[in-house]
Formats: C-alpha cells, sequence, structure tokens
C-alpha cells in the first residue's frame, strides 16, 4: 500500500514527503536565512517610520543612543509606545496566521484553506459583539479578551462536532463543521447589530482589521498561547508528513489520521484566534504564505510550516508600513492592503499551472 502510495505521488512529478522530511534541506536554509534578515531590516524600518511627522533620522538617532534624541519625549513615544508595540503585533499575527495556514492547508489537503475555516473569525466577532452589547465593554483590552473566547469557542464547537460521528476527523467533516458554523455565527452577529448602532461603529473598527492602537499589555498575554500553538505545530510535522502519503499510509507508519487532524486543528485555534483577537480578521494572509513557501520547500512540512511563519511576519509587516504612508498622516486598514495584494495573487494561483503540484505537496 506504501509502496504504491510513494510510486502514485513519484509519477505527479514531486518527491514524497515522508517523517525524515522533517529536516531542513540546504534551499529551505538559504530562504529562511534570507527571510531572517529581510525580518529584521523590516523591524527597523517599522520602528522608524510612522504616520506622523515625526523624522525618520530622529529616531534612527534614538535608536542609536543618540543623547539628543534619547532626552526628545516626542520621539520616545512615538518609537517606544507607538511603534514597537505595533511591531510586535505584527511580529505575532504575521507567524501566527502563516503557521495557521500551512497547517490546515497541509491536514485539508487543500491549497487554498485558510484560517477561517474553523469558525474563529465568525466566533470571535459573535464574541466581540455580545460583549459590546450585553456586557458594556469599553477597553480595547476587554474587546480583545471577548474575541479570543469567541474565537476559542468556536473552534472546540467545530471540533467536537468533527470529532463525532463515523468519519470523526475526517477533513471533509472538519470543513463542513466550520463552514456551517460560522455560517450560524455570522448570522447571529448580524441579528444582535441591527438592533445596536453603538455596538455597531465600535464592531466596525475591530472588524475592518489594523494594528493601529495596539499597546504592549494587549500583546503581552497572548505570547504563551502563540507559543503553545507553535510548539504543538512543530510537533505535528512528523504526522502530517506521514499523512499526506494518504490515511492508511499514515496508520501503516503508527499514526492515528483522526487524532493528527483534531490535534492540529487545536494548534491553529490557539494561533489564529490569537491573531484575530489582536488585530482583527486579517484576509489572505494565511492563504498566501503558505503557498509561498511551498515554492521553495516541495512536500517537505517542517520547511513550509517555517517559510509560512516567516513569510507571514514579513508580509503583515510590510503591509503594516504601506498603511502608515499611503494617506499619511491617516491611516489605511492593513486588511484592506492584503485585500488589494492578495484578491489578484489568489486569481494568478488559481490559474497556476503549479497549482496541481501545490495540492499533492500538501
Amino acid at each position: 500500500m506504501l509502496v504504491a502510495q510513494e510510486g502514485r505521488v513519484r509519477e505527479s512529478g514531486t518527491e514524497p514527503p515522508t517523517p525524515g522530511s522533517a529536516r531542513l534541506h540546504r534551499p529551505t536554509l538559504l530562504a529562511a536565512v534570507a527571510l531572517l534578515l529581510l525580518l529584521a531590516g523590516l523591524c527597523v524600518l517599522s520602528l522608524l517610520i510612522g504616520s506622523g511627522s515625526n523624522p525618520v533620522a530622529k529616531a534612527w538617532g534614538f535608536l542609536t543612543g543618540d543623547p539628543a534624541a534619547r532626552a526628545d519625549a516626542q520621539i520616545r513615544l512615538a518609537v517606544m509606545d507607538v511603534r514597537l508595540p505595533r511591531t510586535l503585533a505584527g511580529l505575532l499575527v504575521g507567524v501566527s496566521l502563516g503557521a495557521a495556514g500551512c497547517l490546515l492547508q497541509s491536514v485539508t489537503r487543500n491549497p487554498l484553506a485558510e484560517t477561517g475555516l474553523l469558525g474563529v473569525n465568525s466566533g470571535a466577532a459573535l464574541g466581540v459583539v455580545i460583549g459590546l452589547t450585553y456586557f458594556h465593554i469599553t477597553s480595547a483590552y476587554a474587546v480583545l479578551l471577548w474575541a479570543l473566547v469567541g474565537g476559542m469557542a468556536a473552534s472546540a464547537v467545530v471540533l467536537l462536532l468533527a470529532a463525532s460521528g463515523r468519519a470523526a476527523g475526517s477533513p471533509l467533516r472538519l470543513v463542513l463543521a466550520g463552514s456551517a458554523l460560522g455560517a450560524t455565527f455570522h448570522g447571529a452577529t448580524s441579528y444582535v447589530l441591527l438592533g445596536t448602532q453603538s455596538t455597531f461603529d465600535t464592531y466596525r473598527y475591530w472588524t475592518i482589521g489594523s494594528l493601529a492602537g495596539i499597546e504592549t499589555k494587549d500583546t503581552v498575554p497572548l505570547l504563551p498561547l502563540v507559543a503553545v500553538g507553535l510548539a504543538v505545530a512543530f510537533l505535528c510535522v512528523r504526522p502530517l508528513s506521514a499523512l499526506a502519503l494518504g490515511d492508511d499510509s499514515a496508520r501503516s507508519l503508527g499514526h492515528h489520521p483522526g487524532r493528527i487532524r483534531l490535534t492540529v486543528a487545536v494548534a491553529v485555534t490557539l494561533l489564529a484566534g490569537s491573531a484575530v483577537a489582536l488585530a482583527g480578521p486579517i484576509a489572505f494572509l494565511g492563504l498566501l504564505a503558505p503557498y509561498a513557501a511551498r515554492l521553495v520547500t516541495g512536500p517537505r512540512m517542517g520547511g513550509q510550516l517555517l517559510l509560512s511563519g516567516l513569510v507571514g511576519a514579513c508580509v503583515m509587516i510590510v503591509a503594516d508600513l504601506l498603511a502608515r504612508v499611503v494617506i499619511r498622516p491617516w491611516e489605511t486598514p492593513v486588511s484592506v492592503l492584503l485585500a488589494f495584494i492578495g484578491g489578484p495573487l489568489l486569481i494568478w494561483i488559481a490559474r497556476s499551472r503549479h497549482m496541481s503540484t501545490a495540492g499533492a505537496s500538501t
């Protein structure tokens, strides 16, 4: 059975992803180093450039220890209290959505799967609306908590639905449960919003997706959740590599397909839930980052996961930088810029001759 499956994969023109593919090969390692250097440069630019009128030279002087710049309270406020927190948030959101998208595409064997598939986005939206309407929350931190609880709760229900029945843990059951619950939660959110104008005003700001106004105190509580999600994700590299050969082949290698999918879904929930709670629904990033990673890594799951997180972080920081300068002194929501980039790119992906290869690789 395993030999036959490997033969079919070789005929498709790609090497079969085996448990040993968790090791990084040379192109992946070089790409990871290049992305890390690029990410470091982007983070420096993120600290230097803002939507206000503060000169870049003064911000650079502050970073390099210039006494005059260090004594400037306005520059200190801009760099340390505005730009640094949103840079950290951009890193967290980008890595989380990139890794979550990679896991989700692999476990569902669908190169167009994205992080809203488990109902996280719709659950977070409903959580925010309930908190605003019935519990009268006012602070940004409270909105973050309600979004996180809503996203986690929605994903938990999806996992329970997918884990029950004869086809427990199957990709189709997971996708159907997420789509059905997402539609239900979207309807409930719209119903609540119809009767509360004040709730709609606050919800509209959250759901547009942005890093503006994020503080360090918003990011720090989510770091343990993201760390756990990433740890679980990398522990799933070998099982997912075996699962890519097919359920029967994975069982012959000692893995349980249903448990693998549910474990991956938990990791996706932690990663995507944290990102959505912090920045709102961010479209396309969880779809594009894994695709870009596969262009370098092929079917190697370990490399895919690493590069997906790095690509996601780079794209998120670039989008946030553009958001600050496109219509300065105002800001463009990050999700809008990603939609302008992601929409045409998604069309190109759908028409690409590599589409079938991407599907086989996951």
